[in-house]
């Protein structure tokens, strides 16, 4: 009783002490950022005062990235995924919009947007050209600084009306390229050189992706963000800190290289047959990731091509799968990150895929898909609640033992092993349907976590992100009352509801021989609360699903047995 009550203390301290830390240093935290937005929002609303006509100062405007994006002569990019510009000086590409996603659920929020103009603080795009190899003197070779004409009458790149430019050199060279774009995310790039001189020249063609300011990651251990590639059958994962300080180089025939957020994905692809110089470094405060295609020697009136492809867009795995034959490189949906378990996680992905097709949501497909993981594992429940229910029938016979040799645990032991022996039941029975479905738990938080697919999906009243935490709070009575909850204590209703489950499910089951692990057991519930609190919704809506199927499962099982 005193150990109980000691333990119900100390919970209560724990939860005081949060509450304490939180009015002492979050609320005031907060209530200050709350106020500098409220008078952001006013002066940004207030009528500016008339001034004196003589004394009156112009106003330096800020630009905004519009502006940034409009101070160079532009060709429009417009397609059923994207929408933006290239810079027509150097043929840059940094401005990319994201039609089909936005930055909140809300319908109103504005697009993604993915590369930014080079004088943006978040500054990210592509740049493309050509450099004279082996010291030849082919003159000046396109750059980011180079001024390219529109050729023919296509003025805006569709998927239907690829872009070409030209430009000259000062020795009678003529560079071409057209760039066309598809109906997803990939834009190809073609290169053609012609050699109007008198004498052989020697060029190399490369692209580079430039980041200056990349977001700040999420943090979790299980997802990659910063450099990626693939090249020399291998898959690279880098960090922008290693970059900045060990620049990485390599030589590889083919393959991909780029940056990867979470859900998005810039990426340049070579000619997977050439033999290509990749690099990732630091560069003029940003971060580069570029590659660099062999010496092609042109000789006088010849034309030489090089093509390559530039994706920039959302991580859609069947997407990515379909790039593979498409454009002929390996493994380009190693972008999704679906780490060690991904011979698992994929499969199970598609099978969530089908099934949100089948039943039009995806937090039904999820609670179907559990349906499906417990048909299939079916027989080894069975087994394992049969030994617990046999186990349970015991509880008498060990409650006696551990009396009887309550002050000798060696021999108590022995004892009890010896019971289990004899009535042919196994202690640990139970846990196999925990350690079977251990991996099944990670691959399907894994695919709730980093597939794009789960970002900004419903599911029925409050939940209208499946890939983010429950929204709601107890603290303040699920939103009833007139105040946001701490972070700490942001446990949803589905949350609890899991809580409950596994409450209900652990009075289902015999209880530990131990006295300090059944007041570990009793406490489980409580943490698995308020660590789930912060998952993915749709991963506690799965668990909680899984809780009640089994404990259908469990009691259909021992009342068959309780008959026999």
């Amino acid at each position: 009783m005193n150990e109980n009550r000691n333990l119900l203390v100390a919970f209560g301290l724990s939860i005081a002490i949060m509450l304490g830390f939180y009015q002492l240093y979050e609320k005031p935290k907060f209530e200050k950022l709350s106020q500098a937005k409220a008078l952001e929002q006013a002066l940004s609303t207030a009528q500016p005062a008339p001034q004196p006509q003589q004394n009156k100062l112009e106003a330096v405007p800020v630009p905004t990235q519009q502006d940034l994006v409009n101070q160079s002569p532009r060709i429009t990019i417009s397609s059923d995924t994207i929408k933006g510009s290239i810079r027509q000086v150097g043929a840059v590409l940094d401005d990319v919009l994201l039609v089909k996603y936005t930055e909140t659920p809300d319908k109103n929020s504005p697009m993604i947007r993915l590369l930014q103009d080079q004088n943006a603080e978040q500054s990210y795009n592509v740049i493309s050209g050509w450099k004279a190899a082996n010291n030849c003197d082919a003159g000046s070779m396109p750059c980011e600084t180079t001024s390219w004409q529109i050729q023919g009458e296509h003025q805006k790149l569709t998927p239907e009306t690829p872009i070409t430019l030209v430009w000259f050199n000062d020795h009678g060279m003529k560079f071409e390229r057209v760039i066309s774009i598809d109906n997803q995310y990939m834009m190809t790039v073609t290169d053609h050189v012609t050699n109007h001189g008198d004498k052989d020249v020697s060029v190399q063609p490369y692209s580079q992706i430039r980041r200056k300011s990349p977001p700040k990651s999420q943090g979790f251990f299980i997802l990659h963000e910063g450099p990626i590639g693939y090249f020399n059958t291998k898959l690279f994962e880098g960090s922008y800190e290693d970059q900045a300080k060990s620049p990485v180089t390599q030589q590889s025939t083919g393959g991909w290289i780029g940056f990867t957020d979470k859900f998005w994905l810039v990426s340049l692809i070579p000619d997977q047959k050439s033999i290509v110089q990749i690099d990732y470094g630091y560069v003029k405060e940003a971060y580069t990731a570029q590659f660099t295609a062999a010496p092609i020697t042109i000789k006088p009136g010849e034309i030489s091509t090089y093509r390559y492809h530039v994706f920039a867009g959302a991580k859609v795995l069947r997407m990515l799968d379909d790039y593979e034959p498409k454009v002929g490189v390996a493994h380009f949906d190693l972008a999704v990150d679906f780490g060690w378990f991904y011979f698992l996680t994929k499969p199970l992905f598609y099978m969530l895929e089908f099934l949100h097709e089948l039943l039009g949501n995806l937090g039904l497909a999820i609670l179907g898909l559990t349906i499906l993981f417990k048909i299939l594992l079916y027989p080894m429940a069975t087994k394992s609640y049969r030994s617990m229910a046999r186990l349970k029938n015991l509880q008498p016979k060990i409650q006696q033992v551990q009396n009887v040799y309550k002050n000798d645990r060696a021999r108590q032991s022995q004892e009890l092993m010896a019971l289990y022996k004899k009535e042919k039941v196994n202690p640990a029975g139970g846990c196999l349907p925990m350690l079977i479905q251990a991996p099944i738990f990670f691959c399907l938080y894994k695919v709730l976590f980093v597939s794009i697919e789960m970002r900004h999906a419903p599911f029925f009243g409050w939940i209208r992100d499946l890939s983010a935490p429950d929204p709601t709070s107890f603290v303040n009575l699920f939103g009833l009352l007139p105040f946001d909850s701490p972070s700490f204590l942001q446990i949803g209703i589905w949350p609890l509801l899991m809580g409950a489950s596994m409450v209900v499910q652990q009075r289902m089951n015999p209880q530990p021989a131990d006295p300090a692990q059944a007041k570990i057991m009793m406490i489980m519930p409580v943490m698995f609360t308020y660590l789930f609190a912060s998952f993915p919704a749709g991963l506690v809506v799965y668990w909680t699903w899984n809780n009640l199927l089994s404990m259908a499962q469990q009691w259909f099982i021992t009342k068959r047995m309780t008959q026999k």
